[in-house]
Parts: C-alpha cells; sequence; structure tokens
C-alpha cells in the first residue's frame, strides 16, 4: 500500500483522537473548578449550593462554558467576582496551551428536567381529584 494511501485511511481516526482529547479536558476542566469552586465556598457563602454538572470547552480552547446544576443571582454574582481566580487556578492546575475564560451558565438538562418533574407532579396530584372512584382507561 502506498504511503499517501495508507495515511489517508487513518485520518478519521486521528479526527476521534482529537474528539477523546477534548473530552478529557472538558472532564479535567470540571474536576478543578468543582474542587476550587468547593475550597471558595468556604469563604463565600453565596457559592455552597453550586454544583459544576459538565464544562464544555471551545475546540481552539479560549472559551469553556461552566454548566451548574442551578445559579442564583447571587452566586452568579459571586462567581463573576471570582472567575479570575477560577481561571488562574485552571491555568496552575492544567497544562495546557491556553487558559480557558470561563463563562457559568445553568445547565439546560437540570432546567428542563425540573420543568418536566413539576409538570409530572401537576399531572399526579389533579389526576386523584378527577378520577376518584373512576377506573383508569385502558389505551
Amino acid at each position: 500500500m502506498a504511503p499517501g494511501r495508507h495515511h489517508r485511511s487513518t485520518s478519521s481516526h486521528a479526527s476521534g483522537a482529537r474528539y477523546a482529547r477534548s473530552l478529557r479536558v472538558n472532564q479535567v476542566l470540571r474536576q478543578v473548578v468543582a474542587e476550587e469552586l468547593e475550597r471558595l465556598a468556604d469563604a463565600d457563602e453565596r457559592l455552597r449550593l453550586v454544583t459544576v454538572t459538565s464544562v464544555d470547552c471551545s475546540p481552539d480552547l479560549r472559551q469553556a462554558t461552566v454548566y451548574l446544576s442551578s445559579i442564583s443571582d447571587d452566586a452568579a454574582e459571586a462567581l463573576e467576582e471570582r472567575r479570575l481566580a477560577l481561571q488562574s487556578c485552571v491555568g496552575r492546575e492544567v497544562r495546557m496551551k491556553r487558559t480557558p475564560r470561563l463563562a457559568f451558565v445553568a445547565d439546560p438538562a437540570i432546567v428542563t428536567g425540573e420543568a418536566v418533574e413539576s409538570v409530572l407532579r401537576r399531572l399526579v396530584s389533579e389526576r386523584p381529584a378527577e378520577a376518584e372512584g373512576d377506573e383508569p382507561e385502558e389505551p
């Protein structure tokens, strides 16, 4: 097989390696940020109920979105005040070409899950009042 052909056939594996690398980077960033937030929560009460669910770093490593289980206005303010300290911690703890700029947002999966759970609770609480004594209908 010609060297050029062999190189092309393995190029898809290279993109898979980049994908695995980005997953590892995201996991490491999540761990470092979560540990530092836990440490900062000892000094700042506004950060006590903040839980990091995931991190998504841009391919060029310049931006990282930190997803949180919930984020109150007070917690958002505290995170913005501590953003540079968190970025410095990432720079010290993780060996990367660049230290990403951190942005903090509520995890949309958690928000959506809470909305679905709320609807289900409402439906369950309404159902017994409507059909008290009635047998459930077969679909």
